[in-house]
C-alpha cells in the first residue's frame, strides 16, 4: 500500500505546488507520507480542504482525523483533485434558515438529513457534498430573493435540477446551499402554429416529450436520463443526446430563457422569436455554463412537428472503417430523413447482453466487431421505408454491412434502442467504470479506444460507443474494482490524446468539478481568461456553483 499511497500523495502535492505552496520531498516511507500530510495541514490555514479522489487509498489507509483533512467519499473518473473551500463564503446559521422560511414557507426549506442525502449525492454516487440546506422555490421571484440574500451574505449556492450529471456539476462540494428547481414544473404555453414551447426549468424532460407527443410535436432533445433530468439542467449543460444529428444542439433550438443572476437580478430573455438581431444574444452565455453564471428559470424552445414515419435498423459492420463509410452513405442516400446514427463495439454489445435484463441480440448468428443503429424519421411511410431498404441493400452489396435487421413494429424498435441506451446501466452493473465523454474527428475516434486497450491490456475492458453522426465518443473503462494503477494509465493520457487530435474533453456532459482543471486541454489560456472575466462580471462573489467549470487558479 505504501507505493500506491505515495503516488496518490504525489498527485495531491503536485496540485498544491501549482498553487504556490511549498511541500517537503516525497518519501516512499510511511513517515514521508506523514510529512506530506502534515505540510498539507500547515497549508490549510485559510480554510477547509477537500480531496476529491477517484480512487483514494488514502481515504482508507490514512487517519484523516489525525491531520484534520477532510477526504471526499470515494469517487471515480478523474485523478485526485485538491479543492479548498473558499474562505470568504459564510457558514449557514439559524437566522439564514428563518429568512428562507419567510420567503418559501417552512415546508420548502429542507433540513432533514435523509432528504439531504439525495441532494448531496450525484446519481452515480461518485460525488458527495455536505450541504445542510435544500431550498425549493416555486417562482422566479423566490429564486431572485434567495440569490439576492445569498449574495449579500456570501453564501455559496448550487442550482440543482434532476441531478443526473456525470461530472459532479449538480451537487455541493462543501456546504453550499442547494437550490432545487423541481417545484417549478409548469408548461406555460405551446404555440401550435410555430411549435414554440415555453416552460419552467423544473419540467422533467420525459413529461415534456409526452405533452408534445399528445399535441403533435416532438422534443428536439432525447436522453437516456429523460425520466429524471429537467429542462433547466439540460439547457444549463447544453445536453446533446440522441437527436442532435437531426435537430442540432440546444444553442440552435432554445429561442429564449429567463435567468436569475447572483445578485437576484432577473434577466427576461424569454423570446419566442426565430429572429432577433438586436445586440448581443446573451442567452448563449447561460446555455452550457452549468449554473455558474445564473440560474435558468424558464425556457422557450422550438419543437418540430411529430412525423408519422419512423424506422429503426440495427446493423453489423466488420470494422470501424465500414462504420465511417456507412455514415457517409447514410447522409447521402437518406438525407433529410436520417435522424440518428449510433454505434457500439462488440465489447459494449457483450456487456449489454450479459448485464441488462431484457436485452436480446437481433443478429444472433454470430458476434460482430461493430454495430450501428440507424433511425429515420419522415412523413411518408411507404417512401421512407423504400428509401431505407434500398440504402440497406446497397450497403450490403458494397460489403459495408455484414448483417442487419429492420424493426417491424414499435416493440422491435424499442428493443433495438435498448441495446444502445442500456450501455451505461450495463457498465455500472459490471463493476467499476471510468467514463469519458469526448468529441473527436470521426476518422480518428476509434483509434483512442484501440490505443487505450493496448495501454491497459487484460487489466480492463475498454468499451467504445456513442453518437457517430456527431463525432461523440463515449469511452468507458470497465474493471472489477477501482484501482489507482489503472487510473494512472488512463489519465492524463486520455486528455492529452484528445487535445493532440484537436478534440474536446467534454462533448455533452460538461466540465463540472471533474474536469474544471482540465479545461486547458480544450481551451486556450486567452479563452479561459475571457470566460473568467465574464464570471467575475456576472457573479463577482463567485457564489454560483463554485469550484466547477473554470479552474480554481483562474478564479482565485
Amino acid at each position: 500500500m505504501v507505493n500506491r499511497n505515495c503516488r496518490a500523495t504525489l498527485r495531491l502535492l503536485t496540485l498544491i505546488n501549482r498553487q504556490g505552496h511549498p511541500h517537503p520531498p516525497l518519501s516512499s516511507s510511511p513517515s514521508g507520507i506523514d510529512a506530506c500530510w502534515k505540510q498539507l495541514q500547515r497549508n490549510n490555514v485559510h480554510g477547509e480542504h477537500k480531496i476529491v479522489s477517484f480512487f483514494s487509498p488514502l481515504a482508507s489507509s490514512l487517519n484523516t482525523r489525525q491531520w484534520g483533512v477532510k477526504i471526499q467519499s470515494r469517487c471515480y473518473g478523474s485523478a485526485s483533485v485538491l479543492v479548498q473551500r473558499n474562505p470568504k463564503f459564510s457558514k449557514l446559521n439559524d437566522e439564514d434558515v428563518r429568512y428562507f422560511e419567510g420567503i418559501l414557507g417552512a415546508k420548502n426549506v429542507i433540513q432533514d438529513d435523509e432528504k439531504l442525502i439525495t441532494a448531496n449525492t450525484d446519481w452515480m454516487r461518485k460525488y458527495k457534498g455536505s450541504s445542510k440546506l435544500l431550498l425549493q422555490p416555486r417562482t422566479t421571484d423566490q429564486v431572485s430573493e434567495i440569490l439576492k440574500y445569498c449574495n449579500f451574505r456570501c453564501l455559496a449556492v448550487v442550482p440543482q435540477g434532476g441531478n443526473t450529471g456525470l461530472v459532479g456539476g449538480s451537487v455541493p462540494v462543501f456546504d453550499e446551499v442547494v437550490v432545487s428547481l423541481s417545484a417549478m414544473s409548469k408548461i406555460i404555453s405551446l404555440d401550435k402554429v410555430s411549435g414554440i414551447l415555453v416552460c419552467e426549468a423544473g419540467c422533467i424532460l420525459e413529461n415534456i416529450i409526452s405533452f408534445l407527443d399528445s399535441e403533435g410535436f416532438i422534443m428536439p432533445l432525447d436522453l437516456g436520463a429523460k425520466g429524471s433530468c429537467q429542462i433547466g439542467g439540460n439547457v444549463s449543460t447544453n445536453a446533446g443526446g440522441l437527436r442532435l444529428l437531426r435537430y442540432g444542439s440546444l444553442h440552435g433550438n432554445v429561442l429564449g430563457i429567463e435567468a436569475v443572476l447572483a445578485d437576484g437580478t432577473v434577466l427576461d430573455m424569454l423570446k419566442t422569436l426565430r429572429k432577433d438581431n438586436t445586440g448581443y444574444d446573451l442567452k448563449h452565455l447561460f446555455i452550457g455554463s452549468e449554473g455558474s453564471l445564473g440560474i435558468v428559470t424558464k425556457v422557450s424552445i422550438l419543437t418540430p412537428p411529430k412525423l408519422s414515419s419512423v424506422n429503426v435498423a440495427f446493423l453489423a459492420c466488420k470494422d470501424y472503417s465500414s462504420c465511417q463509410k456507412l455514415l457517409q452513405e447514410a447522409r447521402r442516400k437518406l438525407g433529410e430523413i436520417l435522424s440518428a446514427f449510433e454505434f457500439l463495439d462488440s465489447n459494449a454489445m457483450n456487456l449489454v447482453l450479459n448485464h441488462l435484463e431484457g436485452a436480446r441480440n437481433p443478429l444472433p448468428t454470430s458476434l460482430h466487431n461493430f454495430y450501428v443503429l440507424i433511425e429515420t424519421t419522415g412523413s411518408d411511410e411507404s417512401s421512407d421505408k423504400q428509401k431505407l431498404e434500398a440504402f440497406l441493400l446497397g450497403s450490403m452489396e458494397n460489403e459495408l454491412i455484414s448483417d442487419g435487421a429492420l424493426a417491424q413494429d414499435i416493440n422491435q424498435a424499442s428493443s433495438f434502442w435498448l441495446l444502445r441506451e442500456g450501455i451505461p446501466e450495463a457498465l455500472m452493473r459490471a463493476g467499476a467504470v471510468y467514463k469519458y465523454d469526448l468529441s473527436i474527428p470521426v476518422e480518428k475516434m476509434y483509434n483512442l479506444v484501440e490505443e487505450m486497450r493496448s495501454r491497459l491490456g487484460n487489466d480492463a475492458n475498454v468499451v467504445g460507443y456513442g453518437h457517430l453522426g456527431d463525432g461523440n465518443l463515449h469511452l468507458n473503462v470497465s474493471t472489477p474494482q477501482y484501482d489507482d494503477k489503472i487510473l494512472s494509465q488512463i489519465e492524463p493520457f486520455v486528455y492529452e490524446w484528445t487535445s493532440k487530435h484537436h478534440g474536446s474533453i467534454s462533448a455533452e456532459h460538461g466540465l463540472g468539478l471533474m474536469k474544471a482543471n482540465k479545461i486547458f486541454y480544450s481551451k486556450s489560456p486567452e479563452t479561459v481568461k475571457v470566460m473568467t472575466s465574464i464570471k467575475k462580471l456576472l457573479d463577482p462573489n463567485h457564489i454560483l456553483n463554485p469550484y466547477k467549470v473554470l479552474p480554481c487558479s483562474s478564479i482565485s
